[in-house]
């Protein structure tokens, strides 16, 4: 479609010009007068253009950087097209076998700027006590196992971020040093799940598994909660297995789309079907 100056044909193009170029950037957006230069736009149109889509909340825009991204209900629309499930539908099933299975406590949580929240959990027999605490209940990236298996896996300029920002959060709540963080980052990735064992609260341990998108970057993470006497070396390997496993089918089953990997409140708006 060609994009001409007036009528509503050309305003549409205009529109989806935009569009596609916001799409070609990384997270981090663009400014104003880059997308009009790219765009080949007069700075005040592509401004009206683009506060047009952001009352739509098709645009997003960071006041603080200047930049504008693509918007969250943009990734709803797109998100229906096919009826395909998102995050949260997709991974009920599993953690709902996995805790019939173990008879363990299981989290699913989300990549959510700093944090990480817990957007589903399925509960054990047993008591558990967790930084997560119940659906909602959000927790540092870098402290406890899920967290800890989202950050390794995410990429190293906004992991560095992410630690910079964290540790002083989690100084306050005896949470690691840096040198203990970075090198459990390292052992996760090599590993491919977080085999912490135990946690900050006495008599508690887990472990947790990245869920990834299709570029390898982690943007959830299944995580057990138990014991530290439930979690026996042998135990925990097998555990470990059935994580990465379903992580990994879960990671094959997600919708780019899916509001959930944007945004968490995204998919806490969401009743799980079945």
């Amino acid at each position: 479609m060609k994009i001409t100056e007036d009528g509503a044909v050309g305003g549409i193009g205009r529109v989806f010009h935009l569009l596609r170029l916001l799409s070609e950037v990384d997270s981090g957006g663009m400014r104003l007068t880059d997308l009009a230069a790219r765009a080949s736009l007069p700075r005040p149109t592509a401004h009206r253009l683009l506060r047009a889509l952001m009352a739509e909340d098709a645009v997003s825009f960071d006041a603080r950087r200047k930049r504008y991204t693509l918007g969250l209900g943009l990734f709803l629309l797109a998100a229906k097209a096919g009826g395909t499930p998102g995050l949260r539908d997709i991974a009920r099933p599993v953690v709902l076998r996995l805790t019939a299975a173990l008879g363990e406590t299981l989290f699913l949580l989300v990549h959510n700027g700093y944090d990480a929240v817990c957007i589903e959990r399925t509960a054990g027999p047993l008591p558990i006590r967790s930084f997560t605490g119940d659906i909602g209940g959000r927790v540092p990236l870098g402290m406890g196992q899920g967290s800890v298996a989202i950050l390794a896996f995410l990429p190293p300029a906004e992991q560095d971020e992410i630690i910079r920002h964290n540790l002083p959060r989690m100084r306050d709540v005896g949470g690691p040093d840096e040198a203990s963080l970075r090198a459990e980052l390292a052992e996760v990735r090599r590993d491919g799940y977080c085999g912490g064992g135990s946690g900050l609260i006495p008599g508690m341990a887990g472990l947790g598994a990245p869920i990834l998108d299709q570029d390898g970057r982690a943007v959830a993470a299944l995580s057990i909660g138990t014991t530290t006497d439930r979690l026996t070396p042998a135990r925990r390997q097998i555990i470990a297995e059935m994580l990465r496993q379903e992580a990994a089918m879960i990671s094959r089953s997600l919708n780019p789309f899916d509001p959930a990997l944007r945004r968490a409140a995204a998919a806490l708006t969401r009743a799980p079907q079945g």
